[in-house]
């Protein structure tokens, strides 16, 4: 009997010889027969996976070209002393937005989820705190804000980026830009605002990680503008399956394979399917060689910090994420462009996130180049980095990566009243008449209401000279 003839319960038999044939060939021609045969069906599907990105990309182009942005200038009051656990709040609040399309909407409609931009910007020394949101949003964002801060006031402003030109090189001004990403997986945490309260004498004391940000803010001078922005897009749970996966593979002490190439990979499979079909037909064409398996890990193997690092993983996975990209730009005019001024003090401000054993976040891209066609390579990004910052978009530059709500609050929260930044745009306390003769110093924001028309107020020409004369 042909050992590779195999009988089949509905009344006709497989010969098996032909991909027995194909199998005992070394992997390298193994490998090339099988592609010649289902090689077509290959290109198809890759083929038809492109075809439908493009689609998506296409319709969901469409679908957003007809969104509606606003711009919302937060005032805080300065005497309001709420913890970055109320901003937590904020972005756990706006989760109201995350709507999941299915397949129809995504590829015929181009649904695509909508996201927010939390900013921070100085417009020559003027700080101000903003969030734009598409208009659908907007009631979502005030009554969050409200519900943490109800003394604060939200108003529609346009839009600043257009103070700046977008094509480089310009006659007037120059810019520079950055890219943040995280160093290790997304599952892994960075350093957190609970972190940064430490016990001097019986008092708890809180460390505002703002401050150090903030500074940078404050150094901008006249013809100079320095913007940051973390553009966050809600996501499901689906990424919590690599933190979920990241805390097995740290408690069995799995040590990832990084020598081994898509080559050995692809070559080794003839090799393992021939085992898998001797193994099904018959007991005694067993020939799959069953390796001792380790004992699985414990917890309590591990060392203290890698407990610590598995508690940190399973605490940020516990909370809502969102999907993230985190910016920033300089700009001014070319006789005051001096960007090691603020950029500098911006990307060490980011290393007081930085753990260890955990992640951190560092600098990606930056508008420079140091190789061959330096000056054409750095004005093409510079154009395409402005571009990108003042259409807030998320996928251009390193792939976005997940933060979760208490990683953005640490990030972009409204300072504690010890901060000291005079030029942070600040509400008053109550809203009520001032006293009569009552001297007040005022600082006129750069940023321009929507709605609001400013009328120049004529000086009153003199009467003349027979009026004066003659009564």
């Amino acid at each position: 009997m042909n050992p590779l003839l195999v009988e089949t319960p509905f009344g006709f038999s497989l010969d098996l010889s032909f991909w027995a044939d194909i199998f005992s060939r070394p992997a390298d021609e193994a490998v090339s027969a099988i592609f010649a045969i289902v090689g077509w069906a290959i290109v198809v599907a890759i083929l038809f996976s492109m075809g439908a990105t493009f689609w998506a990309m296409y319709r969901g182009n469409k679908y957003a070209s007809n969104w509606k942005w606003v711009l919302l200038a937060v005032d805080i009051p300065p005497l309001f002393i709420q913890t970055p656990k109320a901003v937590e709040q904020i972005f756990a609040h706006l989760t109201g937005a995350a709507i999941t399309p299915n397949i129809g909407q995504k590829y015929w409609m181009g649904k695509r989820r909508k996201f927010f931009s939390f900013e921070i910007i100085s417009i020559e020394g003027y700080i101000q705190f903003l969030i734009r949101t598409e208009i659908e949003f907007r009631d979502l964002v005030e009554a969050s804000v409200y519900a943490q801060y109800p003394e604060a006031e939200i108003t529609e402003v346009e839009d600043y980026v257009v103070n700046i030109p977008t094509a480089y090189p310009n006659k007037e001004y120059d810019m520079f830009g950055v890219e943040f990403k995280l160093e290790q997986q997304e599952a892994y945490p960075i350093r957190t605002y609970p972190s940064f309260e430490y016990s001097l004498s019986k008092d708890v004391v809180f460390s505002d990680p703002m401050a150090a940000i903030l500074e940078n803010f404050s150094r901008i001078g006249h013809g100079e503008n320095f913007w940051f922005q973390i553009i966050v897009e809600p996501i499901g749970s689906s990424w919590k399956k690599s933190g979920i996966d990241l805390v097995k593979k740290i408690i069995a002490n799995k040590p990832e394979n990084k020598n081994a190439s898509i080559i050995q990979f692809l070559g080794g499979i003839p090799d393992w399917l021939w085992k898998e079909l001797l193994s099904a037909w018959h007991g005694s064409w067993e020939t799959v060689e069953k390796k001792a398996e380790a004992p699985p890990g414990k917890m309590v193997d591990l060392s203290p910090g890698m407990k610590s690092t598995v508690e940190a993983i399973e605490d940020k996975i516990s909370k809502v994420g969102y999907r993230t990209k985190i910016r920033a730009l300089y700009s001014a005019k070319k006789e005051v462009y001096n960007p090691a001024r603020c950029m500098d003090g911006v990307v060490g401000s980011m290393s007081q996130f930085h753990i260890l054993s955990r992640n951190s976040i560092v600098p990606h891209k930056v508008t420079l180049a140091h190789y061959a066609f330096k000056t054409m390579l750095q004005n093409w990004k510079k154009t395409t980095f402005t571009s990108v910052f003042k259409k807030r978009k998320i996928k251009p530059g390193a792939t976005p990566y997940v933060l979760n709500i208490e990683e953005l609050a640490t990030i972009w929260h409204f300072p504690l009243p010890f901060v000291k930044t005079p030029l942070v745009q600040k509400a008053a306390v109550k809203r009520a008449e001032p006293p009569m003769g009552l001297p007040v110093e005022t600082t006129e924001s750069p940023l321009k209401k929507v709605g609001v028309t400013v009328v120049e107020e004529k000086a009153e020409e003199p009467p003349p000279p027979e009026e004066i004369l003659y009564g």
